[in-house]
């Protein structure tokens, strides 16, 4: 009986090494960074560094076409400052002398056949900036 004990033992401690012999064969080919998971980190990590470059390189043109608009946006308000006051000054200014004006009756009509006329105008917008 001993012996028949000795033999199913001997038998399990060959099963469990032939078992870690294979673990370690299949770990070993996992590693390898040609062909096993350590090429794809490997290939990933290269990719998350090129993706963090051209990161960083999209960040400094938005940046620098951040700082163009906001430029281009202080010029136009500007613009539109000056275009008002010539607007503005141009109500000053005299009406020329030219033929005078021909003094005719409009011709009459119903005026309660004519439809109330409405104009409706949007207000200014004061607080109105460049979306950033």
């Amino acid at each position: 009986m001993e012996m028949i004990a000795d033999i199913l033992l001997a038998a399990g401690a060959f099963g469990a090494a032939a078992y870690c012999y294979v673990l370690a064969l299949r770990l070993k080919r996992l590693q390898t960074l040609e062909s096993g998971m350590g090429g794809a980190i490997a290939v990933l990590s290269a990719q998350v560094d090129d993706l963090t470059r051209t990161l960083a390189q999209a960040r400094k043109s938005a940046d620098g076409q951040v700082t163009a608009l906001e430029d281009l946006t202080r010029r136009g308000e500007g613009v539109a400052a000056r275009l008002e006051l010539l607007l503005a000054s141009m109500h000053d200014l005299p009406d020329e002398p030219g033929p005078a004006p021909q003094t005719t009756a409009p011709p009459p009509d119903d005026l309660s056949m004519r439809r109330p006329r409405y104009v409706r105008r949007r207000a200014a917008r004061q607080g109105v900036e460049a979306a950033e």
